[in-house]
């Protein structure tokens, strides 16, 4: 569904992303993890073309992307959807209008149909009847429902979550995180999840790819990044505040060991 090859962007002096290789595979759920700062969410932005990468190759359902127009962009972010870290609602627009906003302004339906896929998206995420209510009145949890409820609207093929369970509670957490699978296994998109929460990142996965100075690592099933040998999958895995990657930001920042 998406190969990513030798992928690089710099902002100013500093690369982010450096000859990255990833394979989503059509159906999967893909996982990736890392430190803030190496390139996961710019790798998301990449790949839905809000970041247009210096060099390399991403390939959409055997599209180069890296090469077309934005009009022609615009019929891939089609089959895209991305659920952003904070719900990204429109807090002047109802709930129904927020979902529907895709609808109104890219497609051409009329009313009833668009009034029937948004109660369709709520009740998939567990928000039956809520389309009069106000982003303002919503829980944080709430709110990236609503925001992933927006992206089934459109019916992708590939659904990008950006921490999906960052700044919520440990129980809704868990419940996006079935949400999660359970569009896996109703709807067979293709999912890319960032997430530093590792429990999130066993139970949704069915790869683990871990990010380290804008390149990919590791990449493997949950048992076998679980079970990993790699000492800096594994201080990161298991949150360890001594290890390769805090010895190796104390030579790039000069911190006194």
């Amino acid at each position: 569904m998406i190969e990513i090859r030798n992928l690089c962007k710099t902002f100013g002096h500093q690369p982010v992303l450096n000859n990255l290789d990833l394979t989503i595979k059509t159906g999967e759920t893909k996982v990736m993890i890392g430190r803030s700062g190496v390139g996961k969410s710019v790798l998301l932005k990449s790949i839905i073309g809000l970041i247009r990468p210096d060099s390399g190759s991403i390939k959409v359902n055997g599209i180069e992307v890296t090469r077309i127009s934005e009009k022609e962009y615009n019929k891939v972010r089609m089959e895209i959807g991305m659920v952003f870290q904070g719900g990204a609602l429109f807090d002047s627009m109802t709930v129904g209008e927020n979902v529907a906003f895709v609808l109104n302004e890219f497609m051409d339906l009329d009313k009833k149909t668009i009034a029937d896929r948004v109660a369709d998206s709520l009740a998939l995420v567990g928000l039956k009847g809520v389309e009069n209510l106000m982003p303002s009145n919503l829980s944080g949890g709430m709110k990236k429902r609503v925001s992933l409820a927006r992206v089934l609207c459109m019916e992708p093929q590939i659904i990008l979550y950006d921490e999906p369970t960052s700044e919520i509670d440990p129980i809704t957490a868990d419940a996006i995180n079935n949400l999660i699978i359970e569009l896996r296994d109703k709807l067979r998109v293709t999912s890319i999840v960032v997430t530093h929460d590792m429990n999130a990142a066993y139970k949704v996965a069915d790869s683990i790819a871990m990010f380290y100075h804008g390149h990919v690592i590791a990449d493997g099933t949950p048992d076998e990044i679980r079970n990993t040998s790699h000492p800096v999958v594994r201080q990161f895995i298991h949150g360890l505040a001594q290890g390769p990657i805090t010895e190796d930001e104390n030579l790039v920042f000069g911190h006194v060991k």
